[in-house]
C-alpha cells in the first residue's frame, strides 16, 4: 500500500505502515556534563526524533535514520556515555499511537513556528524598511537571505513530517506570501534606484 493510499484512509493517516518498525535509542551521558546532554539532544532533534521520555528517543525505521542513529550512538560513546539501540517490529497499538501522535504534534509545532516567523519577523522587517524608506539593494538582499532560511527550514520540517501533521499547507502559504512581499519590495527598490537612471 502506498503512502498516498494510507493518507487517504479514515482510520489512520500516517506515512508509516503498521508493519514498519521503529528505531529506539536509550542512552546515558555523564550527568555532570550539560554540554554532552545538549549535544546528543540536538543531534536527535535534527534527525526528527521523538522523545518518549528523558533519554529515550524513537524514530521510524528508515535507512537514513538508522545511519543517523548510529552516528548519535558514536557521539554518546565519545562523550563518555552508553546507549542501547533497538529495532522494534511489534509495537502495541497504544504505543504506536503515542509515537504517531508525538511526531504529529512535534511537526505541527515546527510548522506553527515557521508561520509565526513569517508573520512577525519577515513581514515586520519589510514593513519597517518601507517605513524607513530604506530601498537599497543591500537591504533587499539581506531580506532575500531570510527568505532562503525560511525555505530551508520548511524543507527540513517537511522531510521530518512522516505522519502528515497539521499546519504544512499554512506554512507553505505563509512562505509563499513572504516571497510575494519580497518581490514587491525588490520591484520598489529597482524603481527607486535603477529606474531613476
Amino acid at each position: 500500500m502506498s503512502a498516498d493510499n494510507l493518507s487517504g484512509m479514515a482510520t489512520r493517516r500516517t506515512k508509516t505502515k503498521s508493519s514498519e518498525g521503529w528505531l529506539l535509542l536509550i542512552y546515558k551521558v555523564p550527568s555532570e556534563s550539560s554540554r554532552a546532554r545538549v549535544a546528543v539532544w540536538r543531534e536527535l532533534k535534527r534527525l526528527g526524533g521523538f522523545y518518549v521520555q528523558q533519554a529515550v528517543c524513537v524514530l521510524p525505521d528508515r535507512g537514513e535514520l538508522r545511519a543517523g542513529m548510529e552516528k548519535v550512538r558514536e557521539r554518546v560513546t565519545e562523550l563518555g556515555g552508553s546507549s542501547v539501540f533497538l529495532t522494534l517490529t511489534e509495537v502495541d497499538d497504544d504505543a504506536r499511537e503515542q509515537f504517531v501522535e508525538g511526531f504529529r504534534v512535534q511537526s505541527a509545532k515546527e510548522y506553527a513556528e515557521i508561520v509565526e516567523e513569517c508573520e512577525t519577523k519577515f513581514v515586520k522587517e519589510i514593513e519597517f524598511e518601507r517605513f524607513r524608506e530604506n530601498y537599497t539593494f543591500e537591504e533587499a538582499e539581506e531580506i532575500r537571505q531570510d527568505l532562503e532560511k525560511l525555505r530551508r527550514w520548511l524543507a527540513k520540517v517537511e522531510d521530518r513530517d512522516w505522519m502528515d501533521a497539521d499546519g504544512k499547507e499554512l506554512a507553505r502559504a505563509k512562505v509563499a506570501d513572504c516571497e510575494r512581499l519580497l518581490e514587491e519590495f525588490e520591484a520598489d527598490v529597482y524603481e527607486r534606484t535603477e529606474g531613476k537612471i
